[in-house]
């Protein structure tokens, strides 16, 4: 863990993780049809995240240099494999083809805690301005607007298909301008970004997290939307 970092930080974190837990296990619970047992899966996350938080409370991405660098072959293929997978198998085409959209919206709101968070970490030096509402990062946006996709667009059906597909596009825009500028504000190699202040936090318990689900999550969340939109085969929720 962080030496010395305001208890309320890790635990709004911590809550904010185990929200997207929930709303996770929510939009599987109205999955049409039911094709990934809720349970099954929502604990096999729950110890992916164990396994994540473990190495992390020990040190082990960032002991040294070198440790550091195992941050992206321990943690990064496996959450970006399933991703692929999901859109090249057929069985995982299944699976993101009967996700409901309504809910999964929703799990956007845990970007806005997340950005208080990574604002309150700026103040206590744990990573750079850039990885902020202050700096470069507008991800807040996203939270602060799906709740309004997710009524008008997917419940009230007031939102056209291209209206919701360019606020999908422009919120997955943002997702990766955050992880373009988190990996390379890490104290790596190939570090680019905040040299004053590096990006130490996400390597670190329970702030991997945010690389190990949720930011992985949000960036999915769009690109199943993005999908079944432009295939005009919606799977609503509600």
């Amino acid at each position: 863990m962080l030496p010395n970092l305001p208890i309320h930080i890790t635990l709004v974190f911590i809550a904010t993780t185990f929200a997207g837990i929930g709303i996770f296990y929510w939009i599987l619970q109205n999955a049409q049809p039911k094709i990934l047992d809720p349970k099954k899966t929502t604990i096999g996350l729950i110890l992916w995240l164990f396994f994540q938080a473990m190495i992390a409370y020990f040190g082990f991405y960032y002991q040294s240099p070198v440790a550091q660098m195992q941050f992206f072959p321990l943690l990064l293929p496996p959450v970006f494999g399933l991703i692929f997978w999901l859109f090249l198998s057929k069985k995982g085409r299944t699976v993101i083809d009967s996700i409901p959209l309504y809910q999964l919206t929703f799990f956007n709101l845990v970007r806005i805690p997340v950005e208080v968070v990574l604002f309150w970490l700026f103040l206590d030096k744990a990573v750079p301005e850039v990885m902020t509402f202050t700096g470069r990062n507008y991800d807040i946006i996203g939270g602060l607007t799906c709740a309004f996709i997710a009524y008008f667009g997917y419940h009230q059906k007031k939102i056209g298909r291209t209206g919701l597909l360019v606020w999908n596009f422009a919120m997955f825009a943002l997702i990766l301008n955050i992880i373009f500028h988190g990996v390379l504000s890490a104290p790596t190699p190939f570090q680019q970004f905040g040299f004053e202040a590096p990006n130490i936090a996400l390597l670190h318990y329970p702030f991997v997290w945010l690389v190990s689900f949720l930011a992985p999550m949000v960036l999915l969340g769009h690109l199943i939307q993005i999908r079944q939109l432009l295939r005009n085969n919606v799977v609503y929720g509600v």
